[in-house]
């Protein structure tokens, strides 16, 4: 009995959520997050708060900021790469492999429709100090607009509705993504412009002396990804 009439974790607790609810909630969390993404990747988008940091190999950076938290865009036009073949590797896994590369479980915990899952991230005791026992409950979405364009939207479930999806075990500290996504154009018809987009949360992910040394590693996300579809063999097929 002492152990129910402890005092609780704050961060501990946990709601208890039904599929319905919880489709309902993730829907309309990831229909907002797409808006956001498809605002960002209108070339038109950038006085509304974006400060070009750079160009870097034919990528440019891009950051906005708001209070303590950080939102960086990195946008690349990819030729003899289609959409078709960028969307491949323009998901959640594939995203945090290239963050960093021991990424020690990956897995969909549930399939809330065809285009929308929840998948559990979890980095190991070999990560990077940024990322060592980081786990990460997200939401997926992928949707292709009207016009063709490819859209991915990531980010991190509440802390409590996660917890009931999902208890944090052994060690491991719950991390937060605000917001993620990819928005892949057509351009012609063996070329895409690519816009990566992450919201980061100092406090409850990254430290704030890292937010300014990001500019390197989002240009070798996108081109670390532009390498795997190339030199995938179904792609090359699909090329021929």
């Amino acid at each position: 009995m002492s152990n129910l009439t402890s005092s609780p974790v704050p961060c501990s607790r946990s709601w208890s959520i039904s599929e319905d609810s919880l489709r309902r909630y993730v829907f309309y969390a990831s229909e907002n997050c797409i808006q956001e993404l498809l605002s960002a990747s209108d070339s038109k988008s950038c006085n509304d708060g974006w400060k070009i940091l750079g160009v870097d190999n034919g990528v440019e950076i891009s950051k906005r900021r708001s209070g303590s938290l950080h939102t960086f865009r990195s946008r690349w036009l990819l030729k003899s790469v289609s959409p078709q073949q960028f969307i491949t590797v323009a998901n959640a896994i594939d995203a945090a492999r290239q963050w960093d590369g021991d990424l020690v479980e990956a897995r969909y915990i549930k399939d809330l429709e065809d285009n929308l899952s929840i998948i559990r991230l979890r980095f190991g005791e070999n990560s990077k100090p940024l990322f060592r026992n980081r786990e990460f409950i997200v939401y997926e979405r992928r949707e292709t607009m009207d016009d063709g364009t490819l859209v991915v939207a990531v980010a991190s479930l509440p802390k409590e509705i996660a917890a009931g999806l999902h208890p944090k075990q052994n060690n491991a500290i719950r991390g937060l993504l605000l917001q993620s996504g990819w928005v892949v154009e057509k351009i012609d018809h063996d070329s895409c412009m690519v816009t990566y987009v992450v919201q980061l949360d100092p406090a409850g992910w990254l430290p704030k002396c890292f937010v300014n040394r990001l500019n390197t590693k989002l240009v070798m996300i996108i081109d670390n990804l532009k390498k795997q579809v190339l030199s995938s063999p179904t792609n090359s097929d699909d090329s021929t």
